[in-house]
């Protein structure tokens, strides 16, 4: 009998400070070289009750318009990979639980850079561990069946990217509507962008009544729309309606924020 084994599961992004998957905690959840710094260091945490060790690699994905991933090996019109100029160290790390390790990116070779954005992603990687064959124990083989082993293998991916030269980067919200599915409201926009470099931000969604009583009913941190793309299609669930939130009137106000800076803000009228 021959054994299959492996699957892979992976996140890209995570609206969380640091970002979990499985047992292992990474923080920062993002890394941006802007010319303030060469090097980052990256904590790495295993909050579960076994040791596991973690490869760490260097991929490429393109953003969808959906706001999903997809690996890819050649760059597409306009977008720049980050690979070339990135060192990393250690490659793998084992940790016993609760037991936390820094890992080391440096950002190198400047002088080869023009100027635009490039991106690349950190992916940590879990490796199975695989059970040996006790002493004397032989694999059994009484027929040819292909038997096949799922093994859950978990892993994280961060963006690492590189900025050279002023941003030109600008984000506008349009296409805004509002569904209802059930009693729950759906919110959807599109995110439009320009210039030379991504954009990354959080939404706030309040809710307006016509005598101008403001309530949250909608918020997601951490949405980028990576170069080259410049449109991504947001999808949001708000708040369902209740005494104080009826949304046949009234007005909702979506505004894109990064930090302090107000990117982009419109209303749609109910």
């Amino acid at each position: 009998m021959y054994f299959i084994s492996g699957f892979i599961l992976f996140i890209v992004f995570s609206p969380a400070t640091s970002i979990a998957q499985g047992d292992l905690m990474v923080f920062p959840k993002r890394v941006v070289f802007d010319g303030t710094k060469r090097s980052y260091d990256l904590n790495l945490a295993n909050n579960g009750k076994d040791t596991a060790r973690y490869a760490i690699s260097i991929i490429n994905y393109k953003m969808k318009e959906d706001g999903s991933f997809e690996e890819i090996t050649e760059p597409g019109a306009g977008e720049n990979f980050a690979a070339d100029y990135l060192r990393l160290f250690p490659r793998s790390v084992t940790l016993a639980p609760n037991e936390s390790q820094t890992v080391k990116i440096q950002f190198n070779r400047t002088n080869l850079l023009s100027t635009g954005e490039y991106r690349s992603h950190l992916y940590f990687r879990a490796v199975a561990n695989e059970k040996p064959l006790a002493a004397g124990e032989k694999p059994d083989r009484q027929d040819s069946t292909l038997s096949i082993r799922l093994v859950p293998v978990f892993g994280i991916s961060i963006p690492v990217i590189i900025r050279m030269g002023a941003s030109t980067a600008k984000v506008n919200i349009s296409d805004c509507s509002l569904e209802m599915e059930d009693n729950a409201p759906r919110l959807k926009m599109t995110l439009n962008r320009s210039g030379n470099m991504s954009v990354y931000g959080d939404i706030a969604v309040n809710y307006i009544t016509k005598q101008g009583k403001t309530t949250r009913v909608g918020f997601v941190r951490g949405l980028s729309v990576y170069t080259p793309n410049t449109i991504r299609q947001i999808q949001l669930l708000l708040d369902k309606p209740d005494g104080s939130i009826d949304y046949r009137s009234g007005k909702l106000k979506i505004v894109y924020t990064s930090g302090s800076d107000t990117m982009a803000e419109m209303e749609l009228v109910l």
